[in-house]
């Protein structure tokens, strides 16, 4: 079992920066890849950002994100973070971290084992 505690959402004017992080407790963290994922009230949750094991590998949704989001990670603190930059209005959501014990990139929401509680992010024009 992983517990998942997401923090540092909020509200932020556009042009501004928040940076998410998620702390995991429970079994060895660097066992699993993380990602990072946002949802709006009536739509599917979307895939943000992804994050190898060891950190070295990150993907993320080009058309949203690329460019302006970085996803990061402290196995010696057991954190993974999303720092974003540049933030939008069409940013605005609920922002959940996810954990799966694997080694490949992993898209879909279906197929994380573990989540967090989410975050609110709120981008203001």
């Amino acid at each position: 079992q992983v517990q998942l505690v997401e923090s540092g959402g909020g509200l932020v004017q556009a042009g501004g920066s928040l940076r998410l992080s998620c702390a995991a407790s429970g079994r060895t963290f660097s066992n699993y890849v993380m990602g990072w994922f946002r949802q709006t009230p009536g739509k599917e949750r979307e895939f943000v950002a992804w994050i190898s094991r060891s950190g070295a590998t990150t993907y993320y949704d080009v058309d949203s994100v690329k460019g302006r989001f970085t996803i990061s990670r402290d196995n010696a603190k057991n954190t993974v973070y999303l720092q974003m930059n540049s933030l939008k209005p069409e940013d605005t959501a609920v922002y959940y971290c996810a954990a799966k014990s694997a080694t490949l990139l992993v898209l879909t929401a279906s197929s994380y084992d573990y989540w967090g509680q989410g975050t609110q992010v709120t981008v203001s024009s």
